[in-house]
C-alpha cells in the first residue's frame, strides 16, 4: 500500500512549552511531501512495561528527557510541566524527578524539585546528569533573572544538591539573551575537568537568523573561589558552521574534544544541518564542520547529538531526508580525521518509524537503538528500534516495541540508556494512565 505523507515541524516536548521552546523550530523547516511505501517491520523479542505513569500534577507532566542513574540504580530525569509551582504557571512549571526501584519491580516516584517560574527558572527539558558526588546538572528553557526573552525569562543552568534529606536548587547561570545565548533546551555534558557544555536555539549574532539570532554553544566553568562562569565558545552564523543549537547534547571526548549537530544551515542549497567539532588550542576554541547534510536521499536536519565508537567513528539521526524523506541513521567514519557520511538506515514512515529526535546509544553487541517521535502504529505513536550491523557494512533494523498499545506511553522524543541488568529505560512525551507521559522499561 502507497501512501502520501506530509512532514510536520517537531515541537519539542509534546507540543507544550515556553515560546523559548518554539523557537526552537520557528527557524522554518522546509516542508517536504513525500510518497512513504509502508512496509513490515521486522520485530525484536522484547517486552515493555510502564515504570511510572505521570499525572501531570505535583509529580509533573510531560517527561521529555532522556534519563541517567546512579549506581543504586535509581533513576533521574524532568518533567516541563507539573509540580507544586503553579503561580507563575498554571499547570506547573516542571520538576526534577528521582524513581526508586522498589519490591516486585515497581517504582517509586519522588519530586526532588518543582520550579517556579521565577529566577529559580521554568520548563526543563532534556533531562539532568549527575557528578560523582551524586548532584544534579540541567537547564530550563525558560525563567531566570538574566533578561526578559519573548515576554519571559531567558532560561537557567541549574545544579540540584542534596541537603539533609532536602534538595537545593543553585543557579549557575541566567541567559541573558544577547551574545550569551538563551533558551537552552538540552542536556549538559561534563568534561574531565569538571566544566560543562551545552548549547542554545537561540541568541547570539542577531542579525543572522530571524526570532533572535542561530543560537551559540557555551562552557560554564567553576571559578576559583567559588561561583561559575558562562563562555561562549562558537557563536552560529547560518552559513557553513550551522545554525540552531540541538536538542541533543554534546558529546565530549577524553581529550577534551566537544563534538555536536547544528540542526539548519551548512551546505547553501539544503541548509540541512552540520555536524561540527570544537578542539582548544592556545587557549582558543577552534570550530570545525566534520559533515553538512545535504538532503534526500542522504542525512538532513539532526535533532539528537552524536555518539562515537572506539574507532572515532559518530552516529546520529535526522528528523528529516533519508531515502524517504521521513529521517535517517547516519554514520560518519573517521579517516585520520575526515569524515565521510553515509545513511545506515533511512525511515520508511510505516511500522518501523518516523521523525527521530533521539540520540542513539550502543550495547554491548555493538547493536544501536534509539526512538522515533512518530511512525508504528497506525495512529503514529512512535517506536524503539534497533540496528543490528551485517555483513559488508549494512544494517538490519527492528522494532523492539511500538508505542500506542493502551497507556504504554506515546511520542518518545529523546534517547535510551540501559541498566545493570540490560534493560532499555526511556521516556515518552505523552500516553500513559493520564495522557501526560510515562517512564517505561524495555526488556530486549
Amino acid at each position: 500500500m502507497i501512501l502520501v505523507f506530509k512532514s510536520e515541524p517537531i515541537l519539542r516536548g509534546c507540543e507544550m512549552g515556553s515560546k523559548q521552546l518554539a523557537s526552537f523550530v520557528s527557524k522554518i523547516l522546509p516542508v517536504v511531501t513525500v510518497t512513504v511505501i509502508l512496509v513490515s517491520a521486522a520485530w525484536a523479542a522484547s517486552t515493555e512495561k510502564v515504570a511510572y505513569s505521570f499525572t501531570g500534577g505535583n509529580d509533573g507532566g510531560d517527561p521529555a528527557a532522556t534519563l541517567v542513574a546512579d549506581a543504586a540504580g535509581n533513576l533521574y530525569g524532568t518533567t516541563v510541566n507539573g509540580g507544586t509551582g503553579r503561580t507563575v504557571c498554571t499547570i506547573g512549571c516542571g520538576t526534577v524527578f528521582e524513581l526508586s526501584p522498589v519490591a516486585g519491580g515497581k517504582w517509586k516516584e519522588k519530586v526532588l524539585y518543582s520550579f517556579t517560574g521565577g529566577s529559580d527558572g521554568k520548563n526543563p527539558y532534556g533531562g539532568v546528569i549527575l557528578d560523582s558526588k551524586g548532584n544534579l546538572y540541567g537547564t530550563t528553557v525558560a525563567g531566570g533573572s538574566g533578561g526578559a526573552c519573548s515576554s519571559d525569562g531567558c532560561g537557567v543552568v541549574f545544579l540540584l544538591s542534596k541537603s539533609g534529606k532536602s534538595w537545593v536548587e543553585t543557579v549557575m547561570y541566567n541567559f541573558t539573551g544577547g551574545k550569551d545565548g538563551f533558551g537552552p533546551g538540552g542536556a549538559l555534558a561534563f568534561d574531565s575537568a569538571g566544566n560543562l557544555y551545552g548549547s542554545t536555539p537561540d541568541g547570539g549574532n542577531r542579525h543572522k537568523c530571524s526570532g533572535g539570532g542561530c543560537g551559540v554553544v557555551y562552557q560554564i566553568s567553576p571559578v576559583r573561589g567559588g561561583g561559575w562562569k558562562q563562555t561562549v565558545l562558537h557563536t552560529f552564523t547560518n552559513g557553513a558552521d550551522g545554525a540552531v543549537g540541538s536538542l541533543g547534547p554534546l558529546l565530549v571526548d577524553r581529550a577534551g574534544n566537544v563534538f555536536g549537530v547544528a540542526e539548519l544551515g551548512g551546505d547553501k542549497t539544503c541548509k540541512c544541518g552540520v555536524v561540527f567539532e570544537l578542539t582548544l588550542a592556545s587557549g582558543k576554541w577552534n570550530f570545525k564542520t566534520l559533515d553538512s547534510f545535504k538532503g534526500i536521499p542522504n542525512a538532513g536536519f539532526p535533532y539528537g547529538g552524536v555518539i562515537a565508537d572506539s574507532k572515532g567513528n559518530l552516529y546520529g539521526t535526522t528528523y528529516y531526508a533519508g531515502a524517504m524523506g521521513v529521517g535517517s541513521v547516519y554514520k560518519l567514519t573517521n579517516t585520520k580525521g575526515t569524515f565521510t557520511e553515509s545513511v545506515l538506515y533511512s525511515f520508511t514512515g510505516g511500522a518501523d518509524g518516523k521523525w527521530p529526535t533521539t540520540t542513539l546509544m550502543f550495547d554491548g553487541k555493538g547493536n544501536l537503538y534509539g526512538t522515533t517521535s512518530a511512525g508504528g502504529d497506525s495512529n503514529g505513536d512512535g517506536v524503539v528500534f534497533k540496528l543490528t550491523p551485517k555483513s559488508g557494512g549494512k544494517w538490519a533494523e527492528s522494532v523492539a516495541h511500538q508505542f500506542g498499545k493502551g497507556s504504554d506511553g506515546r511520542n518518545p522524543y529523546y534517547g535510551l540508556i540501559s541498566d545493570k541488568a540490560g534493560h532499555l529505560l526511556g521516556t515518552t512525551a505523552i500516553g500513559g494512565g493520564s495522557g501526560q507521559g510515562v517512564v517505561f522499561q524495555i526488556t530486549p
